[in-house]
């Protein structure tokens, strides 16, 4: 039997990560992995594969929309392959997945392809091909998740699909009626709405993206619905059902009246859920919570001493990047030094055009929690960057401390936004005020300058360019 000091179950980003600092900090390492592809629902199914999909598209969109106005004259017919662009985000994944089997060699860990559970504590039997047992001092899980249903609703994941599925459809549909009004269900809709679908949005909550700030979600809205889209929400879903290529939903509306909506495919994006099937936790003492998350104490470990668990599968932001975080965490913290997370200032964001970035408090949780601020706002439409370059949607705000002027928040819609939001990290990080970021020198022309310019917004209320 190999022995090991450490064993990670899943490979994600969490746990292909784990895995990595793990053999770096000198650590005899394994991972295990039940699909044949190493990188998880984010290299495979989630993260990559949609933003290949929504690069591939937005190029698509601009060829149709806009490379008139900039001068660029396609004659004949622009003309989606849906094939070709499938094909291309499959290579994408390829390459990327690919890149972490170098990984795992270059660092000298074991790779065992099955489904990892515990025999006890210290003991993992490999089901695959054939059945392997491992032991290891130390095991960390990073099983991850998968989408969540709703339980009256029947996935035949041909018409009524969830995202997996909705990565390699072999048509565009001609009306996707999407359940979900979140990260999600918002960029997989845009993805075919940019292609010439009718894309319907049903979301239970009052607003799309419901987690986010207020204002985000409303100037987002704004922008769905000049593309077109058709926007319900509090909409309560109580049926989907298929009628051969014809799916129908029906849902309650905010009055309580009975609503139908019929499309040819119903993409069901209502969250995620912690993944433990199969791992026979109980038999390591490994306890969850009754939302099948794996309870953990505020160093990731279980129940069982010597077992940790991260990402998807443990309470908090199901997002890839904090899964890595956590995976370095434990993975340090195995080695005797003393890592650290501050959960608030793990980024979120939502990669539609425009792009929604945020980090820190939202505007309702500080008024909740009773803390005093101010508020800088600033469009993106009054910088030269925006309207030379045909982005002009969007604002950044930015969020400090009335009495002390510390950010506290900064939220963001526009063009870059995903990028743009290490800015506020950073500055977060470092407990800087909003006075320190208005008075850095920004490059001009960037998008970042709108950031400076809701900092001197929050500061003096001051911005210079409105």
């Amino acid at each position: 039997m190999n022995s090991y000091d450490v064993a990670v179950i899943g490979s994600g980003p969490g746990g292909y990560v784990a895995a990595i600092r793990c053999a770096q900090l000198g650590m005899k390492t394994a991972i295990i992995e039940k699909y044949a592809t190493l990188g998880g629902t984010c290299l495979n199914v989630g993260c990559i594969p949609s933003k290949a999909l929504l690069d591939s598209s937005h190029h698509y969109d601009d060829a149709v929309k806009h490379f008139e106005e900039h001068g660029i004259e396609i004659p004949g017919e622009i003309k989606v392959n849906l094939e070709k662009m499938i094909a291309r985000k499959q290579t994408v994944v390829d390459q990327t997945t690919g890149g972490i089997d170098f990984l795992m060699k270059k660092n000298k860990i074991d790779v065992y392809e099955g489904l990892g559970s515990f025999k006890d504590a210290t003991h993992i039997v490999i089901t695959g091909k054939e059945t392997t047992e491992i032991e290891a001092k130390h095991i960390i899980i990073a099983t991850g998740s998968k989408p969540s249903n709703l339980p009256f609703i029947s996935l035949d994941k041909e018409r009524i699909i969830t995202s997996t599925e909705a990565l390699k459809l072999k048509e565009i549909p001609k009306h996707m009626i999407v359940i979900g009004g979140g990260v999600i269900g918002l960029e997989l809709g845009q993805v075919y709405r940019r292609l010439g679908s009718e894309v319907t949005i049903v979301e239970y909550m009052d607003r799309i993206i419901p987690t986010m700030d207020a204002g985000l979600s409303k100037e987002l809205n704004k922008v769905f619905k000049k593309a077109k889209f058709k926007i319900q929400t509090s909409h309560k879903v109580k049926s989907v059902e298929r009628k051969g290529d014809e799916v129908i939903v029906k849902a309650d509306n905010k009055k309580g009246e009975e609503v139908e909506f019929k499309g040819d495919y119903c993409l069901v994006s209502v969250g995620r859920r912690p993944y433990t099937d199969g791992l026979n936790a109980e038999a390591a003492g490994v306890k969850l919570d009754d939302r099948g998350r794996v309870e953990v104490n505020n160093h990731l470990q279980t129940s069982a001493s010597n077992i940790y668990a991260i990402g998807d599968v443990v309470k908090g932001a199901m997002l890839a990047h904090k899964a890595s975080e956590e995976g370095v965490m434990v993975a340090e913290l195995l080695a005797g030094q003393k890592p650290h997370i501050d959960y608030n200032l793990i980024p979120g964001v939502v990669y539609t055009g425009p792009e929604v970035a945020a980090v820190g408090k939202t505007e309702e949780e500080l008024k909740e929690a009773g803390i005093e601020y101010k508020a800088g706002q600033f469009p993106m439409r009054a910088l030269g960057r925006s309207r030379a370059s045909m982005d002009i949607d969007g604002f950044v705000k930015v969020l400090a401390d009335k009495n002390t002027d510390e950010i506290l928040g900064v939220h963001m819609i526009g063009a870059r936004a995903a990028d743009m939001i290490a800015e506020a990290v950073v500055a977060m990080e470092y407990r800087a005020s909003a006075e320190d970021i208005a008075i850095m020198s920004h490059a001009h022309p960037t998008f970042t300058e709108a950031i400076k310019e809701a900092a001197l917004a929050a500061t003096e209320d001051r911005p210079l360019h409105i």
